[in-house]
């Protein structure tokens, strides 16, 4: 449409609510014709009052209540944030199969309704993975491990993790008397092998120089902000996409997660970050893990 510039402000107003008068009519009367109805968020369809999804493209468009604290939660929701309960008394928290109420174990992997504790920290578990200590609880969960660690990308993140972990073992020299020492002791080690290999009759032996991995806190620290900055690059690429099942995601997301570095969650829910996706609400929408470090302050959600 072009905009009529010799119309006062006020004639401007007044025309462009005659425009929307019809709009708003027939708000009205939609809502008029459903009572106290609810606007899809999603694809903005008029719903029947109570109705908890969308008639037209299924989102869910009001919130539930969890059973254990009262808190509210997301329809689709399978975890409460507030108190850290699973929510979801149909839905086998494992493998996301279906189960009757009052099933003691899941029909589909068999997994009990009441959790597993995990045989080397002894955490009780309502997922497939500890939440503590990363171990598989379940047989699927052992299997996708072990799937896993065939993937290229996971052998190269497990190849990044340890030696990111032996970076964090090490010492620095603590003065430069430290280092000097160092040179000292290499010397002696090559004089006296080079010593034996001529008493054998070898004439003008190579001797070959140990590994020298001590160097200055400067240097470490630098090393080590490399490695956790190629972690991250690798973690990224290997962002989790969104799922169908909340139980698969996580178990996709814990068996990916690479031992000896302190990692966080962040999922696509809330950009919130947990220590894991066993405290998201809703994994299946995807995320990722990021490097934290031994000495990173940043604030865990879940954890608190």
């Amino acid at each position: 449409m072009t905009e009529d510039y010799s119309l006062r402000p006020e004639q401007k107003a007044q025309r462009e609510q005659n425009l929307q008068q019809p709009m708003q009519r027939a708000a009205q009367q939609m809502q008029a014709n459903y009572g106290a109805g609810v606007v899809c968020p999603k694809c903005g369809t008029m719903n029947e009052a109570g109705a908890q999804f969308c008639a037209s493209c299924g989102c869910p468009i009001g919130t539930g209540v969890c059973p254990s604290c009262g808190s509210p939660v997301d329809l689709d929701a399978d975890f409460c944030e507030v108190c850290h309960h699973y929510i979801r008394q149909d839905i086998c928290s494992f493998c996301g199969a279906h189960i009757e109420e009052n099933a003691g174990y899941c029909p589909e992997c068999g997994s009990p309704r009441g959790g597993i504790v995990c045989p080397v920290c002894h955490t009780l578990n309502e997922f497939s993975f500890c939440k503590q200590c990363g171990k598989p609880l379940t047989e699927e969960a052992k299997a996708m491990q072990a799937r896993m660690k065939q993937m290229p990308e996971f052998v190269e993140l497990r190849h990044l993790a340890e030696e990111y972990n032996e970076l964090q073992m090490q010492l620095p020299y603590a003065s430069e008397q430290d280092r000097l020492r160092d040179m000292a002791s290499q010397q002696l080690r090559e004089r006296i092998l080079t010593l034996l290999a001529e008493d054998e009759g070898v004439q003008n032996p190579t001797i070959k120089m140990a590994e020298q991995k001590r160097c200055s806190k400067e240097e470490l620290n630098a090393k080590k902000q490399r490695k956790m900055e190629e972690l991250a690059q690798l973690l990224d690429r290997l962002a989790m996409p969104a799922m169908p099942s909340p139980a698969k995601a996580r178990n996709y997301a814990m068996a990916q997660k690479p031992a000896g570095v302190r990692l966080a969650w962040v999922c696509n829910y809330k950009n919130a970050m947990h220590s894991s996706p066993c405290g998201c609400a809703k994994p299946q929408m995807g995320g990722r893990w990021v490097v934290l470090g031994h000495n990173s302050n940043q604030e865990i959600k879940d954890d608190k």
